[in-house]
């Protein structure tokens, strides 16, 4: 089995700084701790209503992580202009809702493939890899490989949130479109709602290349510290 690599999000040390427009908890530094625990990657959403993640974060983050760093982000021109800008190991495109209050479901390559390829061939240009969140549906998973996506990261949230009666269908659906990333020719990530509790069996799919995963090492955080967190979930991966 390949060895897996860990994004860390650190989104949500943003979200707890701007409840209170402070400076404080630094999500800069909280980069610095996931790495020290462990982390392969550090990933962040700059969102465009900069709800959490602000362009400071984004930059500083860029230019002082020492592993891997994945920006998360919406198919539009500004967010193009600064991944350019930023340059960051990867980009990650995202679907983005204002109302909502995380990323709900993934991409629609199917319906969006000019858009997405447009952005695409830009940071391809730019030398930046690209991965599209997608849900487990193999065919955006074949239209995410003819746009010429390098990655997609699919959506774990239905396996997350399952009930124990339909589990094993939604892991089903995981495992069958991670087959599918491998068969187009895709590096395979998964993420969405992945926590201590669920993330053995996604483990063990071989074709899973990379997880990326916050809110709950960022809650577990609260009680052990943001390093002893990611290593716990470094450990859990790798066991």
């Amino acid at each position: 089995m390949n060895r897996i690599r860990l994004g860390v999000n650190i989104d949500h040390v943003a979200t707890l700084r701007e409840a209170r427009k402070t400076t404080e908890p630094d999500p800069v530094a909280a980069a610095m701790m996931a790495e020290m625990g462990g982390a392969d990657q550090i990933t962040f959403h700059l969102r465009e209503d900069r709800r959490h993640f602000q362009n400071r974060d984004a930059r500083l983050v860029s230019e002082t992580a020492q592993t891997l760093v994945n920006l998360e982000m919406a198919a539009t021109p500004e967010m193009q202009e600064i991944a350019l800008a930023l340059h960051p190991d990867a980009v990650t495109l995202v679907p983005e809702r204002r109302e909502e209050v995380t990323t709900e479901g993934g991409l629609d390559l199917v319906r969006g493939f000019e858009k997405f390829a447009g952005v695409v061939k830009a940071l391809g240009e730019g030398s930046i890899k690209t991965s599209a969140f997608v849900g487990p549906d193999k065919e955006q998973i074949k239209a995410a490989s003819r746009i010429g996506f390098n990655a997609v990261e699919i959506h774990t949230g239905e396996y997350a949130n399952a009930t124990r009666t339909n589990r094993d269908a939604a892991l089903k659906r995981i495992v069958e479109a991670a087959a599918a990333g491998a068969k187009y020719g895709l590096h395979v990530h998964a993420g969405h709602g992945l926590t201590y509790h669920n993330i053995h069996p996604i483990v063990r799919i071989e074709q899973i290349e990379e997880l990326n995963i916050g809110h709950s090492i960022i809650s577990r955080a609260v009680f052990v510290g943001i390093e002893n967190a990611v290593r716990e979930m470094v450990e859990l991966i790798r066991r």
